[in-house]
């Protein structure tokens, strides 16, 4: 079995984009594969994969998405819709000098990676998907939906919305609240059947971390992990990062023209079968043969949760890997 590149072979650089400037981290040589992160992550959430896919005979690049990490942040909230993201990809690809990419994204970034690989499948040649499936734009308008989910109890992303009032939690403790947000959705240390669920809040008053689970971290993740994803968003703040769930709304009209369309790349899925994306949205994944009809390898991990490049890196990075391979023939 392939020995992971040291780390010290990363090479951090930022490029010109629409956001202004993109910071990314690239590791080996061969075709490209972007690599895209979720909330709240940043390039490093693909640590693991990097070496992997290096050492694979792969050019693999992860980014820092706007208003995350050392990429610039623009003040504007709608400067973070999806059609504003999906350009950034475009420009990094480009100025990397390729034409085509794969792309990978995971959480948020399995979003951006899908409206990437079906608004310019010219660049986008084929499109894996980490923990949230595949849904094609169209339905009702998502704040209409998210108002009607919990009863007497909001769902988190109405909760992030609300410019200022997420931020307002987090932000005096980032590293606790990191810690705790992270650890609620983990497999290892999310709360048991019974237990308030995370993801939604008490309409008055309530706070998202009064249900994090307390005492040790997640396996997956290390004291020194952890000071790495505290130090850039106390650095950054959480309102670059916040503002993509200010955006659905947004992005909801901007897709209308692509209501219902199926992406026809080759495509990846992969999920963790104890993560609420999966769950969830079952149907979304039961819908595959219509919505991805180019699928070739689907995947879900028993005992998985939610930050799955995470939680199980061997086994996503042969899955990655061998798919990959696969599309070279």
């Amino acid at each position: 079995m392939h020995q992971p590149a040291p780390s010290a072979d990363l090479r951090h650089r930022t490029i010109e984009a629409p956001a202004g400037r993109l910071h990314l981290v690239e590791q080996g040589t061969g075709p490209l594969v972007l690599l895209v992160h979720g909330f709240p992550e940043s390039w490093y959430s693909w640590r693991r994969q990097l070496p992997a896919l290096a050492t694979a005979g792969y050019r693999a690049v992860a980014l820092d998405v706007r208003g995350y990490g050392r990429s610039s942040k623009p003040a504007a909230t709608d400067a973070y819709r999806m059609l504003d993201l999906v350009e950034d990809n475009v420009a990094l690809v480009r100025a990397l000098g390729e034409e085509k990419a794969v792309i990978v994204g995971h959480d948020w970034g399995s979003g951006i990676a899908a409206a990437s690989a079906l608004l310019h499948p010219e660049v986008f040649r084929a499109v894996g998907l980490l923990s949230v499936p595949y849904a094609p734009p169209g339905g009702p308008r998502p704040t209409d939906v998210f108002a009607q989910m919990g009863g007497d109890q909001e769902f988190y992303v109405s909760y992030f919305q609300e410019p200022g009032r997420a931020e307002a939690e987090m932000e005096p403790d980032v590293r606790g609240w990191l810690a705790g947000f992270y650890a609620a959705m983990s497999a290892d240390t999310m709360p048991t059947p019974g237990e308030p669920d995370p993801h939604f809040v008490a309409r008055t008053g309530g706070r998202l971390r009064d249900r994090f689970p307390g005492g040790s971290l997640p396996a997956w993740l290390t004291e020194d992990d952890l000071d790495v994803y505290a130090g850039e968003f106390e650095r950054t703040g959480m309102t670059g990062a916040l503002n993509r769930y200010r955006n659905m709304d947004r992005d909801w009209e901007d897709l209308a023209p692509y209501g219902g369309a199926p992406i026809e790349q080759p495509s990846l899925f992969v999920g963790g079968a104890l993560d609420a994306s999966t769950t969830w949205m079952a149907d979304a994944i039961d819908a595959y043969p219509a919505t991805l009809p180019g699928l070739t390898s689907s995947h879900i991990l028993d005992g998985c949760g939610h930050w799955i490049q995470q939680e199980r890196p061997e086994e996503v990075n042969r899955l990655l890997t061998s798919w990959l391979d696969s599309l070279q023939g």
